[in-house]
C-alpha cells in the first residue's frame, strides 16, 4: 500500500510545476525511505525540514523534496524527491545544505533505502493541485 501512495504522491507533485514537457522525460523521481532512531526523531526531522526548504529555495534543478513520516511508526520517514535531470541531482549530493545534513544525521539514520520511480501518466496531471491554496 505504501508503494502506491508514495506513486500517487509523485503525480501530485509533478502537477504543482505546470504541464508535462518532453524535458521531464529527463526527470528523476526517487523515494527515500529512511528509518531513524527513534530517541534523535525529534532533531532529524528538525534537520530535514531545513535541509528540504533550501533545497528547494536554493537550487533551480529541485522540483520537490517532500518529507512526511508513518503515521503508525513516525521513525518509518518517506521523502519523494523530485529533480529536474540526474545532473541536477549530483548536483544537490555537492550542495552545503545537503552535506550539512548528510553529516549531521549519519548516526540518526538506522536504515535507507532509495526507490528510484517512474511517472505512469505524466499528461494527465497537470490539474491535481489546481484546487490548492496557499
Amino acid at each position: 500500500m505504501n508503494k502506491i501512495i508514495a506513486a500517487f504522491l509523485v503525480l501530485m507533485m509533478l502537477t504543482s510545476y505546470g504541464a508535462i514537457t518532453a524535458q521531464q522525460k529527463d526527470m528523476l523521481i526517487r523515494i527515500s525511505e529512511i528509518e531513524i532512531v527513534p530517541g534523535r526523531l525529534d532533531e532529524y526531522k528538525a534537520i530535514l525540514k531545513e535541509e528540504s526548504a533550501a533545497s528547494v529555495k536554493l537550487e533551480p534543478g529541485v522540483i520537490a523534496i517532500f518529507p512526511m513520516f508513518e503515521k503508525e511508526n513516525p521513525t518509518q520517514i518517506r521523502i519523494l524527491e523530485i529533480y529536474a535531470s540526474r545532473e541536477a541531482y549530483e548536483s544537490h549530493l555537492k550542495t552545503p545544505h545537503f552535506q550539512k545534513y548528510k553529516t549531521t544525521t549519519l548516526q540518526m539514520v538506522k536504515s535507507l533505502k532509495l526507490v528510484d520511480m517512474e511517472a505512469i501518466d505524466a499528461e494527465t496531471m497537470t490539474g491535481i493541485f489546481q484546487k490548492m491554496k496557499k
